[in-house]
């Protein structure tokens, strides 16, 4: 579980709720960024056949965990949202109430097949998992920027954690450089795009705390929505921006969304990757994959 203030209260709300109904549990707090995924991948190498793990936290806490399991098959994944962001709660319409969830995971049986996401990069050691995006570019560098931002620290106090992203897109947005790109889809289809400003590969609707990237990308149809934006001046996508904001962007020029099971890009400068939030390093050659089917969810 995450120890942030928000996550520790809730963890103590369901920890007397397991109590009060003699729900059997073990729990382990996270000390550090990486923590998770090391619990993770103890907890599911134990010799059990079925194990159920629940992540209480936010996508961030999610995407450690996720990156931890060694033997999918076996792990019954549960989860009792606690972020800022939510994106992979919310877009499994996933109750905010952490006792009715708690339930949900205690008492049912039953599991949902979702995809995953899965990306490499020149350069690293081993490929990584994500749960909701990947990507390259304006979104990317924001997420790298948001990390350590004093900025988002004094607003999420306010309760307005949101417009740091906003501030940080504009900011972004004028300052970047955009790049020339190859891509690659599936089993050859080959694309250029010029002007990149950023090429997201979605495996829900939304990220970033709710903004839909590609309003009709499913996690269980066994595919990423490549959310692609380029060969227009920053100013148009500037004024673009709400209606991505507002999930009508499909149809202006320059907005591209293909769905694949697999898309490889070739950059002519590193930019900035992200996988659900979190900064992978400068990459001039990235490949992003679906994997079907691969995380058994708690339902």
């Amino acid at each position: 579980m995450s120890r942030t203030g928000k996550g520790l209260d809730i963890w103590k709300q369901v920890r007397a709720h397991l109590k009060k109904n003699n729900v059997e549990f073990k729990a382990f707090e996270t000390k550090s960024v990486g923590h998770a995924t090391e619990l993770a991948r103890k907890i599911s190498s134990l010799p059990e056949e079925e194990i159920t793990l629940v992540a209480i936290g936010g996508d961030g806490t999610i995407n450690e965990v996720i990156n931890g399991i060694t033997d999918f098959d076996k792990v019954r994944f549960g989860v009792i949202p606690t972020g800022s962001g939510n994106d992979f709660a919310r877009g499994l319409g996933l109750t905010d109430d952490p006792l009715l969830q708690a339930d949900v995971i205690i008492n049912s049986k039953d599991t949902e097949a979702l995809d995953i996401g899965q990306v490499w990069w020149e350069g690293c050691e081993k490929p990584r998992y994500f749960a909701i995006s990947a990507g390259v570019g304006l979104d990317a560098i924001v997420c790298k920027k948001t990390i350590d931002s004093k900025l988002k620290k004094f607003l999420n106090k306010l309760h307005l954690g949101k417009l740091t992203y906003i501030i940080l897109t504009i900011q972004t947005l004028f300052s970047m450089e955009t790049a020339e790109v190859k891509a690659t889809f599936d089993d050859g289809e080959e694309r250029e795009f010029r002007k990149l400003i950023f090429a997201a590969a979605m495996n829900f609707r939304a990220e970033g705390g709710g903004v839909p990237m590609a309003p009709r990308a499913d996690a269980k149809d066994g595919l990423l929505s490549m959310c692609i934006v380029h060969g227009i001046p920053k100013w148009v996508t500037f004024f673009c921006l709400p209606f991505l904001a507002l999930a009508k962007h499909e149809w202006i020029p320059g907005f591209d969304i293909i769905n694949c099971k697999k898309c490889e890009i070739r950059l002519d400068k590193p930019v900035v990757l992200h996988e659900d939030g979190e900064y992978c390093g400068d990459v001039d050659h990235v490949v992003m994959e679906c994997l079907p089917e691969k995380l058994r969810l708690i339902v």
